[in-house]
């Protein structure tokens, strides 16, 4: 799949740094608002996947609103972008439940001894959140059992077998996640399998969340069909609300991670230590694992000159691969990573003390601005 057209100068940019691309944003944005207006379901911004809060404002214009995974998200959703705010943990702390109540509009339990501990403070809650409880279809595509939220023993959502009927009183709503990075094909495979199991609890709630893993912004995301199965959903249940919380949609080819080289060193082959972190700054690279495209940069013997790549910090594995340039890399020549901005960004840790990667945002009218860098005081204070 052709990635979008770069403007960004990345001489301009310092090293290393994420930087979002406005412009590839809002047509991220326009795509998803195209699925909320045409299909009557709410589109909401997942934090888990996208929490580049900087650009939550641009976000909230287009989307109901966001979906947050913990207090501090549901604060940052609430303070920077509002709306809409939804919240689902596997599980709730009795020193957090107070302030998660007074902010969120929506929250989920994972399990029905969650909603027994907190249901009386939930329904005498001024506010009154609209309560839902979360359910395992034990029907999923994904087949990375990292990412797989209906895996065997999984502790995410309810299976069937385990559903309490006689406790939904007070609950309004469902939750169901099961999809990652997947087309409209594996969403309809998981609405038949969601409404054989859980349909005829649906006459009595309000409200359906279908989560996130909704690859609607992907080039090849069949959105018509996923509008059609939408709007065919809301008539066979024309009294549900219906929510859809894509996260990595949001920011999906939106932004780059910049590195540079800082030596080029021979063992076998050519080795370029670069000024990022593989574990530390593309985590997501380890876990999923996949491997990340590179600007300019090809499949080994696809171009002249094969480099392997590793990052700058002294974890022996802290290798992301074999990438193949025009010409030879040397200190100081930049190198791009592409498709930076959601998961990844958001995994970031400061392990070994090496620099993190600064934050930065290419606007539409062709500024580059810098939020934020990391020095000392960063990295200290995350350690106590």
């Amino acid at each position: 799949m052709a990635y979008p057209t770069i403007r960004t100068d990345f001489s301009r940019v310092p090293s290393p740094c994420y930087v979002l691309d406005q412009a590839r944003l809002r047509e991220n944005l326009e795509r998803l608002a195209r699925v909320q207006r045409e299909s009557g379901a709410k589109v909401i911004c997942a934090l888990k996947g996208f929490s580049f809060w900087r650009s939550f404002p641009m976000v909230g214009q287009y989307l109901s609103g966001a979906t947050a995974s913990s207090l501090n998200e549901a604060i940052l959703a609430s303070s920077e972008m509002g709306g809409e705010l939804h919240v689902y943990a596997p599980g709730y702390a009795d020193d957090e439940i107070d302030q998660i109540l007074d902010l969120a509009g929506h929250i989920t339990f994972n399990s029905f001894s969650q909603w027994r501990t907190f249901r009386d403070k939930t329904l005498a809650h001024p506010r009154r959140p609209s309560p839902g409880i979360r359910v395992n279809p034990e029907y999923s595509q994904v087949e990375t059992d990292l990412y797989n939220p209906c895996a065997p023993f999984s502790r995410l959502g309810v299976i069937l077998d385990e559903f309490r009927p006689d406790e939904l009183d007070g609950l309004e709503g469902l939750h169901v996640h099961a999809l990652c990075e997947q087309n409209a094909d594996a969403f309809e495979g998981l609405l038949g399998a969601f409404e054989t199991k859980f349909g005829q609890f649906l006459p009595n709630l309000k409200w359906v969340n279908f989560g996130g893993g909704h690859h609607i912004t992907r080039e090849d995301y069949e959105v018509d069909r996923l509008i059609r199965l939408l709007v065919e959903f809301r008539r066979r249940h024309p009294h549900l609300e219906v929510i859809l919380e894509p996260g990595e949609a949001v920011g999906w080819r939106t932004g780059e991670l910049v590195a540079s080289v800082l030596d080029v060193v021979k063992n076998g082959m050519d080795l370029a230590i670069l000024d990022v972190s593989v574990s530390a700054h593309m985590p997501d690279c380890l876990e999923m694992p996949y491997r990340p495209d590179i600007l300019d940069a090809g499949e080994p013997g696809e171009r002249p000159h094969l480099y392997r790549l590793g990052g700058g910090t002294c974890l022996a594995g802290d290798v992301l691969g074999d990438y193949s340039f025009d010409r030879p890399l040397v200190r100081g020549d930049k190198v791009v990573f592409l498709d930076m901005i959601h998961y990844t960004m958001v995994k970031t840790t400061f392990f070994n003390g090496v620099r993190h990667p600064s934050i930065a945002t290419w606007t539409e009218n062709g500024n580059l601005e810098i939020h934020r860098t990391f020095g000392f005081e960063a990295f200290k204070e995350k350690l106590g």
